[in-house]
């Protein structure tokens, strides 16, 4: 059986071990995507990560395939009956707030033309690569999350803090945090 040397952060189970190996830091320049992270990490504030992807599927369901489109319209009847689904984390603030945020998102859509246009453009298209040689390495934040988050903030968006944008970052790949014997990373 092969195996293989892994960022040590993923080596709780197999759907840890699948995200990692199959997404995280893998650059994602589709809006759909990028939207669907930003709801996952919006939720994720405060909780642990295994945590959303334990629920994924059913954030999935609950916010309409991730479409922001429809989700941008969702009305007071709709939060109520997601604070009513256990299968997602019901906090009101962060629902009213991804329903925001997919106001927002469409409104950076209208000026760059997408939103991948706008987020990597702070990277200018292109995987920042931090090369840390161990998880201790890795931080929680950068300047650049600050500046983003920042903008994003201005624009409107909601629970997406230096962390949260960081952490988006290295969902979608905007920086890669793979360590130095992770497999990802040779």
């Amino acid at each position: 059986m092969e195996t293989k040397t892994r960022c040590a952060w993923c080596e709780k189970d197999d759907l840890y071990r699948d995200y990692h190996d199959n997404e995280w830091g893998n650059p994602i320049y589709e809006d759909d995507k990028l939207f669907e992270f930003l709801v996952l990490e919006t939720f994720q504030a405060g909780l642990s990560w295994y945590t959303i992807l334990k629920k994924r599927d059913n954030f999935k369901k609950a916010f309409a395939d991730f479409d922001y489109r429809i989700v941008a319209v969702f009305d007071d009847y709709e939060v109520e009956k997601l604070m009513k689904d256990a299968g997602i984390i019901r906090n009101r603030l962060k629902i009213q707030g991804t329903i925001s945020n997919a106001i927002a998102f469409m409104k950076v859509q209208e000026e760059f033309g997408s939103f991948s246009n706008y987020i990597w453009n702070f990277t200018n298209g292109k995987p920042i690569d931090n090369q840390p040689k161990t998880l201790a390495d890795v931080p929680a934040t950068s300047p650049l999350s600050d500046t983003i988050s920042k903008d994003l903030k201005k624009r409107g968006f909601k629970f997406i803090g230096s962390t949260t944008v960081y952490a988006h970052m290295q969902a979608t790949g905007m920086v890669n945090d793979h360590v130095a014997e992770c497999w990802k990373r040779k």
